[in-house]
């Protein structure tokens, strides 16, 4: 109860293929959560039903969930659902005593083709051009902002690998972050996070009360002050490398770039990287935050001057809703740049 006397009440929604199943599931949930992930990685559903009295249908594989969450009353909290998605089935469980199904669905932008792997070079194009060919074949629409998508490749090939592992080489390549949502691609530069209308994620405010735990640790920085990248210099015929940052102790990235440009950019994005990485900051919200995503930038108040004081960066969330009406959002920040 709050201090008014008035219960936080969670509230939810799913749809399967369209037909709304809210009102049958609800008396039977038992658990329901969603893990969000940033870039690459598929966004997964589980849920978990009471069937103790066997009258549940066991959901068919690659059937679609769509799922909103949020709260239905309360204080200090954002009443209404926030859309999260849709999501395909692809594992189901019946256990027991007490009986209960299990189901556990994955972000239904990734389809298997995309996890297929693939051979193609591209020659004198721009990562505006790859990007959408990468998106065209799977039946995606592609936002990515200007300045990335003007960038040259004057060859770039993708041997032996599959779309979302050379996505995920073209974001650590350029600092950017490849999302899939919502049949959209969206190549945008870290911690600029876009919706998939292209405008950008609010930024959050967290308060020492709304959370129930937290824990900020800051990693001792490894000492390296400068980042080297190499390439190949076909007109000299010998390799070259450029370094951004001092030149003494500098981390040397392992891949050899077809040109120079390539090389300068993978180079910043590793120095930016290694910018983001001594600090990092995890909340568990006893009163979820279901407008909390990853790639959503995040002030906090109540804590040390040092946190305080730190714009931070989503990575990671998980929403969980119960049986009792409760929601809780675990977050994971990094640095934001």
């Amino acid at each position: 109860m709050t201090q008014t006397g008035i219960s936080n009440i969670a509230d939810w929604r799913v749809t399967l293929d369209g037909k709304d199943l809210t009102g049958k599931m609800r008396p039977r949930l038992v658990s329901l959560s969603i893990s969000e992930k940033r870039g690459d990685e598929a966004d997964q559903l589980d849920i978990v039903l009471d069937d103790t009295d066997g009258g549940l249908d066991i959901p068919p594989e690659g059937a679609v969930l769509t799922v909103a969450i949020g709260w239905k009353q309360g204080r200090n909290v954002e009443i209404g659902l926030v859309e999260k998605g849709s999501f395909k089935v692809d594992d189901v469980s019946h256990s027991g005593p007490p009986d209960q199904i299990t189901i556990k669905a994955r972000a239904a932008d990734f389809t298997s083709a995309i996890r297929n792997r693939r051979d193609q070079s591209w020659k004198n194009s721009t990562l505006g051009a790859v990007l959408k060919d990468v998106a065209g074949r799977n039946g995606l629409t592609l936002k990515v902002t200007p300045a990335l998508a003007a960038i040259a490749l004057p060859s770039i090939s993708q041997s032996r690998t599959s779309d979302i592992a050379f996505l995920r080489r073209l974001g650590r390549e350029n600092d950017a972050v490849a999302t899939i949502k919502d049949k959209h691609l969206i190549f945008a530069p870290k911690g600029a996070g876009q919706t998939t209308s292209g405008k950008p994620l609010p930024t959050l405010t967290i308060t020492r009360a709304s959370g129930d735990r937290h824990n900020w640790q800051r990693q001792k920085r490894d000492g390296q002050e400068g980042v080297t990248a190499s390439w190949h210099d076909r007109k000299g015929a010998k390799k070259q490398s450029f370094t951004v940052g001092k030149k003494d102790g500098a981390k040397r990235l392992r891949k050899t770039y077809p040109d120079e440009a390539s090389a300068r950019r993978a180079a910043v994005a590793e120095r930016d990287r290694l910018k983001r990485a001594p600090a990092s900051f995890d909340m568990k919200l006893a009163f979820g935050r279901p407008d909390a995503s990853p790639e959503c930038r995040v002030t906090v108040t109540g804590f040390k001057d040092q946190i305080d004081g730190t714009t931070w960066l989503i990575s990671d969330v998980t929403h969980r809703l119960d049986k009792g009406g409760g929601l809780t959002t675990d977050i994971k920040m990094e640095l934001a740049s």
